[in-house]
């Protein structure tokens, strides 16, 4: 008799890590459920007296339903240390993160990994919309199949080892007809529930999130200016970290012509206004970065700067530290200091980096 391999899935409670149950079950797969309890928020209790958040509950019962084994690990203190005090960080040093990103690579994976260990499962999967491919012998992140749901950009800090360990049931597949398998499985109410796009953490507006995570904020941060292109003061903010590169809406500025922010000075706590034109740049600074090196200097690759922004044809220059120089041969507007920008050859992804602050080009400017 042959032993079934065990697969440990990641369930949040929702559609997608349902899915990903059900479709390893009918393959013939033992799978093990985790349940990783992060961060709790009011929403996620819908009775005072209730011990554990509706997401575990829900995983819990799908859970029982399909006869899967299910464990739950409360990571709640990590988290607050490692992504939330990075996320936090970020803002206070006048740039805007994106916590998926760093959770992924440096977080979710590490624990989903060591707990398939401890259960004896030799790999791991999620409801992720993206897929591995064997490329020249060695696995490498690609896009999903649905353009509208391929989150192949918040997964490019994924290593090989991690890649290797992984599977993503959902990146062939669109997402309608994942809901529609879900609810042929009898589970309706699974399929209709809304889903969020927004961190995980932060509940609605991230500056109320701020602002309930640094009590003091709103005094630290007082005082701070509009400045226009020449450092002259053209009116008052709300502090540096509630504003980020490109934003338009709830400046609370008239200047009788659309105003854009520029860029944001922590030390002075002065954001600079602009219009449009100034936002678009042909040239990035990219640290932290992971690039396959076989690809370079590629005229052929294209570079994603934010989720859901459509890729642009880029050659890339690797220099000094790990750090990379990225050319578009368009201009992007609204370089976004602390977002990733992912690069792509076709659907697969063969590195990225953090987008930096662009004065610091200057550096480069003689290499």
């Amino acid at each position: 008799m042959t032993t079934k391999e065990r697969i440990l899935v990641g369930m949040s409670g929702g559609v997608d890590s349902s899915a990903v149950c059900m479709l390893l079950q009918d393959e013939g797969f033992e799978v093990v459920g985790l349940t990783l309890r992060m961060w709790d928020v009011p929403a996620q209790f819908s009775s005072p007296h209730q011990e554990e958040p509706n997401h575990i509950l829900e995983a819990r019962e799908l859970a029982n339903r399909l006869g899967i084994e299910h464990h739950t690990l409360d990571i709640r203190e990590a988290f607050r240390a490692e992504v939330v005090q990075a996320y936090i960080d970020e803002y206070m040093r006048g740039r805007t993160p994106n916590p998926c990103v760093m959770c992924n690579r440096f977080f979710k994976w590490k624990y989903l990994l060591d707990e398939a260990d401890r259960l004896h499962c030799n790999r791991i999967a999620t409801g992720h919309y993206a897929r591995i491919i064997d490329h020249d012998g060695k696995p490498m992140l690609a896009c999903g199949v649905d353009n509208k749901k391929d989150q192949s950009y918040f997964l490019w800090r994924l290593t090989e080892e991690q890649l290797s360990r992984t599977i993503f049931p959902l990146g062939g597949r669109d997402k309608q007809e994942i809901k529609e398998y879900v609810r042929q499985k009898g589970f309706v109410q699974k399929a209709e529930k809304k889903e969020s796009m927004e961190a995980c953490f932060v509940p609605d507006d991230y500056r109320d999130f701020l602002r309930e995570m640094v009590p003091d904020l709103d005094s630290q941060v007082a005082g701070g200016y509009y400045v226009d292109a020449q450092g002259r003061k053209i009116g008052r903010h709300k502090g540096y970290p509630f504003y980020t590169i490109g934003q338009r809406k709830g400046l609370e500025i008239a200047l009788g012509h659309p105003a854009y922010v520029i860029r944001i000075n922590p030390a002075k706590n002065t954001i600079r206004l602009g219009n449009a034109e100034e936002l678009l740049q042909q040239t990035a600074l990219l640290t932290g970065v992971r690039f396959d090196s076989k690809y370079e200097p590629r005229e052929q690759l294209a570079v994603r700067i934010r989720y859901r922004s459509t890729p642009v044809e880029a050659t890339i220059e690797m220099v000094d530290d790990g750090n990379a120089i990225i050319h578009f041969a368009a201009p992007v507007s609204a370089l976004t200091p602390g977002q990733s920008a992912v690069i792509y050859d076709g659907d697969i992804v063969v590195g990225g980096g953090i987008i930096e602050d662009t004065k610091l080009l200057k550096k480069y400017s003689k290499l």
